[in-house]
């Protein structure tokens, strides 16, 4: 069957001159692959006059059944005699006699009859044509719905995408396609990629999803990682300055790109007003999942410079009010009361707008308020998470958090000794309280405020706004400092919060953390300093009793250890001496028995040459025998060795007497006397009669 396919895709092409190969598809699919029901649809009907049918415009093509197909964007060509199909060009030889026959009279010619011919014209048969190519399935799963689309192997992702384009309605530049091979994946990515390069099936399964569903995907499929790892070049239209570019990576949040604008523009995120994001998108969105190509443009200006031009005055002192009108259309805020200050102001603004600012689509929702998730189960996790967003939320400069457990921060400022404790404040943030901003955007970033809690204090900072976050953290209250401790942040109404909680351990106060002061958010940047500077010297005056105590106890263990010392020194010494006694001892006797052993193994050995050569000894020959041999052999201490031979007995004989009598051959030489020679140097088989030692001799023992 798939032969008969590719034959029919081949035939349809070389007849129309349709080189789009999905076009071709469309229209076969659309009538089952009946390719002369798909000529009908692209060729002139019956009524229609047909002087050159491949020249006459086409119809608009129906739409196709199958949900995978699209509509036809491409015209088609007129075909040469080379370029279509069957044996030696027959059908295209039919084809252009039929065509050019009686030209001159401009006959109409049924489609039937000229489509019939054309098709007989051609050898259909799968048998009689080569199989270049197979087609593949792909069933596209979206939103609970399957779609089929049928494409050739030679087919490009690029081309894919359209035809899910034309299913689906999802643009190219937001489909996110998993389902690929592990091992391909990543060529998946390129449009010019070839679906056949894929190591793919016949029958394929793929999930797509819109990246503009609620903005960006909630679980990522296999290419959004792949986009994570692409660089993105964003160019940045600034009114009036002119444009810039920013290269940055996909993991990169749209509140990421606009602090980098403010590093580079020095336009504070609540007065960039942007065009060009995706609807949908907020600022914790990477661009990953925004959707927006690698290479995108959007137009940003600066509110504050716009409400400043139209108001020819500064939005500060005096003038805060006057501009209040102006910022008030532009950010949609809540009414300020008359006694508003312009710090207030300028805060309000930011609490009742969005932060950031989306101008060419739906309004995006305003950055969340909120600095720890809610339902946050552990509070490692969501001090992290307070840092962190406190940080992306307020921007530079900020007081140094610590980034931990509660318990770790007690350990660090209250469990340490007296002269290097500190007091550790707990900031308690709540997203809803009007005085939240003006705290957080003024009294903490104050570079007296921030010295002063960076020197004296250990700052550990909790979001209150959710409830689950605020029981589990007054939970901890109790659990790790005080019942009191979490009372008192219970009792801190809304519109005293955010608020610090001062908290110190002393002796004077039972050696126990206890809460020493509460300063409460509606409070001014001089009352703050104030405030922080009389708690740590009530504070530090307390511990003065606890760090002489202390230090006197120093003063009394130093005095011990140096008197421990000293005697682990003598003690140390004395056994270092006995220990090198014991050693030196253990050392000889070791070499003594190493002697000993030396000693036994070598006369073990010897003993054993010289029974080896007692057993080898002939029979000595009675004195009354002829053709006997008497030696004498004077030892090195002036006795004699005695024994008869017989003239035919070899050196090696005479030898192995001397051995057996404990004078060994390789410590000794045996020399005769005349003429004086060596018989240990001298060949052992020889008999003494050769040697002319016959009838007695002497020998001396010579040590080697």
């Amino acid at each position: 069957m798939s032969e008969n396919k590719d034959e029919t895709l081949a035939s349809f092409q070389n007849i129309t001159g349709i080189d789009d190969v999905g076009e071709a598809f469309s229209h076969l699919e659309a009538v089952n692959w009946n390719l002369m029901d798909a000529l009908s649809r692209v060729m002139p009907h019956d009524d229609a006059p047909l002087s050159n049918p491949i020249q006459a415009a086409r119809p608009a093509v129906p739409d196709p059944v199958q949900p995978g197909s699209q509509s036809n964007t491409n015209g088609f060509r007129p075909p040469s005699y080379d370029e279509l199909p069957g044996p030696s060009n027959a059908g295209a030889s039919s084809f252009f006699a039929l065509h050019n026959h009686n030209q001159n009279q401009r006959h109409r010619y049924p489609t039937s009859q000229l489509l019939a011919h054309l098709t007989s014209t051609i050898n259909l048969d799968p048998s009689s044509q080569n199989n270049n190519q197979n087609v593949m399935n792909f069933n596209i799963h979206f939103n609970q719905m399957l779609f089929h689309i049928r494409l050739p192997p030679t087919a490009t992702i690029e081309q894919l995408k359209r035809k899910i384009f034309d299913a689906t309605n999802v643009p190219v530049c937001r489909q996110a396609i998993s389902g690929w091979p592990p091992s391909r994946a990543s060529d998946a990515q390129i449009g010019g990629t070839q679906i056949c390069n894929l190591d793919l099936s016949q029958e394929n399964e793929l999930i797509l999803v819109d990246l503009t569903d609620d903005g960006f995907m909630d679980t990522e499929p296999d290419e959004v990682p792949q986009r994570t790892d692409k660089d993105f070049t964003i160019k940045i239209v600034y009114e009036p300055e002119g444009t810039f570019t920013m290269n940055v990576s996909g993991q990169t949040t749209i509140q990421e790109v606009k602090m980098n604008v403010f590093c580079m523009k020095n336009i504070p995120v609540r007065h960039q007003e942007w065009t060009g994001w995706p609807s949908g998108c907020n600022n914790e969105t990477t661009l990953a999942q925004s959707g927006i190509e690698l290479n995108h443009r959007f137009v940003l200006r600066n509110i504050e410079e716009r409400v400043q031009s139209n108001s020819n005055v500064p939005l500060d002192g005096e003038n805060a009010q006057t501009s209040s009108s102006l910022l008030n259309n532009v950010f949609d805020v809540v009414n300020l009361d008359s006694e508003s200050s312009a710090d207030e102001f300028e805060d309000a603004t930011d609490f009742n707008t969005a932060e950031y600012i989306f101008t060419d689509s739906p309004p995006v929702q305003p950055l969340n308020r909120h600095l720890i998730p809610n339902n946050t189960d552990d509070e490692t996790t969501g001090s992290t998470q307070f840092v962190a967003n406190y940080r992306s939320r307020f921007g530079e400069p900020y007081p140094e958090f610590f980034d931990g457990s509660l318990d770790n921060a007690l350990q660090l400022a209250c469990h340490k000794p007296a002269k290097e404790r500190k007091l550790l404040a707990i900031y308690l943030h709540h997203g809803e309280s009007i005085l939240t901003n003006v705290f957080c955007d003024h009294l903490m970033k104050a570079e007296s405020i921030i010295q002063t809690l960076k020197e004296k204090f250990i700052l550990f900072g909790w979001d209150m706004t959710y409830e689950s976050n605020k029981d589990m953290f007054l939970s901890l209250l109790t659990a790790r400092i005080s019942s009191n401790a979490s009372l008192t942040a219970r009792n801190i109404k809304l519109d005293k919060l955010p608020a610090i909680m001062l908290i110190g351990k002393s002796r004077q106060l039972g050696s126990n953390c206890e809460v020493l002061s509460v300063i409460h958010g509606n409070i001014g940047l001089d009352d703050l300093l104030t405030r922080l500077i009389e708690t740590t010297a009530m504070y530090e005056e307390q511990l003065q009793v606890e760090i002489r105590q202390e230090d006197e106890k120093a003063a009394r263990d130093q005095v011990k250890a140096e008197q421990d010392m000293a005697y682990e020194e003598t003690l140390q010494a004395d056994m270092a001496k006995e220990a090198a006694k014991s050693q030196k001892a253990a050392a000889q006797a070791a070499e003594r028995k190493r002697i000993e052993s030396e000693r036994a193994e070598e006369s073990a050995r010897r003993e054993s040459i010289r029974l080896v050569a007692e057993q080898s000894l002939p029979q000595e020959p009675g004195e009354q025998e002829t053709n006997i041999f008497k030696i004498r052999v004077r030892k090195p201490t002036g006795d004699f060795l005695e024994r008869r031979f017989y003239t035919q007995n070899n050196l090696q004989d005479l030898l192995n007497y001397v051995t057996a009598n404990g004078f060994l051959i390789e410590e000794y030489k045996l020399i005769s006397s005349w003429p004086r020679r060596d018989l240990t140097a001298i060949e052992s088989s020889q008999t003494l009669e050769m040697l002319k030692l016959y009838p007695q001799e002497t020998f001396i023992l010579e040590e080697r």
